[in-house]
């Protein structure tokens, strides 16, 4: 099985720890999917010019993950930042705008495009910003597509006929958003839809026929990049055996590992004392 991912790259920086991770949908899945047996993994995205930017690089560089089509440019890298509110659940806060991530929108070229045609599956998301590219990369390539929370039919139905893979956060979600969900992908060409419902497990859906997985029990550390965990481990298991009960059972071990450690798959690295202020 070969993938590649492409977009987003962001460090997590986790203010009271004063570390940051590497992470960003695309890395995320890049990563774990190369843990979780994929045999080549290449990614493409926007690297900024900072230390972060090369605390990415390297981490990618010590899994093996090709990443020598990305593009570099003279900007800070994403650094959204994690905190704890007064009851220890975590919170999110935005990192700054002018970041290469929110600066500049990736243009695949042909030979881009020919690249990524010898892939099995590429994966992207809602973060980055790839939805005019789509058409072109279905033509060469599976496609994979993580929505996260992004449930706005409009746009569901502009990114659905165009790809194999659906997968969305919804915790949040009832059960009759869910079905609909699934439908609404399913009658726009999508042939697999995946919904992560955190200590629910997930719920999947191929051609209408539904599927449900539970969760692996571990003792749970840091949830960051659990979904892309569990994205990458059901895209390699199914790409390989198109078994999708097994590929779901598999999907939630590898997502239970991730929950066993900081960051989305490691590597600290410490907080330069800019961030800090942010606080």
């Amino acid at each position: 099985m070969k993938l590649i991912t492409v977009g987003d790259n962001v460090v997590d920086c986790y203010l009271e720890e004063k570390q940051y991770y590497p992470g960003g949908n695309a890395v995320n899945v890049a990563v774990n999917a190369k843990r979780s047996g994929t045999e080549q993994v290449s990614y493409i995205g926007i690297f900024g010019n900072d230390n972060k930017a090369h605390h990415i690089k390297n981490c990618l560089q010590q899994e093996k993950i090709d990443f020598s089509r990305s593009r570099n440019v003279y900007a800070p890298s994403a650094q959204p930042s994690v905190t704890l509110d007064k009851d220890g659940d975590r919170m999110f806060i935005p990192g700054p705008k002018n970041s290469s991530q929110h600066l500049f929108k990736l243009k695949l070229t042909t030979e881009d495009l020919e690249f990524i045609s010898g892939f099995d599956v590429c994966h992207t998301s809602c973060y980055s910003s790839l939805e005019d590219e789509l058409s072109k990369i279905a033509e060469n390539c599976q496609i994979s597509f993580d929505f996260s929370e992004n449930t706005n039919i409009n746009y569901i139905k502009k990114i659905a006929p165009y790809i194999n893979y659906a997968f969305f956060s919804g915790s949040h979600l009832l059960d009759k958003e869910i079905k609909s969900l699934q439908t609404i992908c399913h009658d726009c060409g999508t042939e697999i839809v995946g919904i992560t419902l955190g200590s629910r497990g997930a719920t999947f859906s191929r051609n209408h026929q539904h599927y449900r997985q539970t969760i692996k029990k571990v003792n749970v550390i840091d949830t960051m990049g659990a979904g892309d965990s569990f994205i990458a481990g059901f895209l390699t298991s199914y790409t390989k055996k198109k078994d999708i009960q097994q590929a779901l059972d598999f999907a939630a071990e590898r997502a239970a590992v991730t929950c066993t450690q900081r960051g989305a798959f490691g590597y600290p690295h410490p907080v330069e004392e800019e961030l800090l202020s942010i606080r």
